[in-house]
């Protein structure tokens, strides 16, 4: 089980990256448009950088929803490799057979 303050943590990125998403993008769109001006871009820019570091959307860490463990994660499945053998093997996920010899 991953620390609590990190999960947390993880959280706290989440709801800034929504709720910044829409103003981050207009902001992005602004300055990275070639028929601007320089100096509107420039702006924009200064205006992003303003915006808190966790907004970025490139923050955000994939963490097991069981576990909250950020290794070992399967997309799919939202889960890391631990759980998924546990569940697994207790016969929670249709289809899976964990492999014994």
């Amino acid at each position: 089980m991953a620390k609590k303050s990190m999960i947390e943590r993880e959280k706290k990125r989440e709801r800034l990256v929504a709720k910044y998403a829409a103003k981050r993008a207009e902001l992005k769109e602004i300055a990275n448009d070639e028929s601007r001006p320089m100096e509107e871009r420039f702006k924009a820019r200064l205006k992003l950088a303003k915006l808190p570091r966790n907004s970025s959307a490139t923050r955000l860490h994939n963490r097991c929803q069981l576990t909250g463990r950020p290794h070992a994660y399967y997309r799919k499945l939202k889960v890391s490799r631990i759980a998924l053998r546990e569940l697994g093997s207790a016969g929670q996920i249709p289809g899976l057979v964990k492999s014994s010899w």
